[in-house]
């Protein structure tokens, strides 16, 4: 099926960046939208950001607008969420997910793959 594994989670202080990246493998159908979603502790998992198949739309929730920016590499399979001006509330497991279509969706019942997720944690 498809297999998806996320990296570059860490440790980053309040004002910091890190920089999240999605590996995407086998049947990943030929045009997919894929997003980031988060869970904090306690929390249900929230819309990070998503991003259509060409690259040419995207779509943010208002508390990371402005901060981060998803990036696709259709030729390399991989997706990326640049994070900038790192907030403690950012503090989460970071997944990242794949629907086979062109639109994306803000709703995880969209997305039918999943990867592990990756810890992102901010200091203040």
């Amino acid at each position: 099926q498809v297999q998806l594994v996320e990296s570059g989670g860490g440790l980053a202080q309040a004002g910091g960046s890190l920089r999240l990246s999605c590996a995407a493998s086998g049947r990943t159908f030929s045009i997919p939208a894929m997003a980031w979603f988060r869970q904090a502790p306690g929390q249900e998992r929230e819309f990070v950001a998503a991003i259509t198949w060409t690259g040419g739309s995207t779509y943010y929730a208002d508390s990371v607008k402005g901060r981060f920016t998803i990036l696709r590499d259709n030729a390399k399979n991989t997706l990326y969420l640049q994070m900038n001006s790192l907030k403690p509330e950012d503090t989460a497991v970071y997944y990242c997910a794949l629907r086979n279509g062109y639109s994306s969706s803000r709703s995880q019942y969209d997305y039918a793959y999943w990867g592990q997720g990756t810890q992102v944690t901010v200091s203040s």
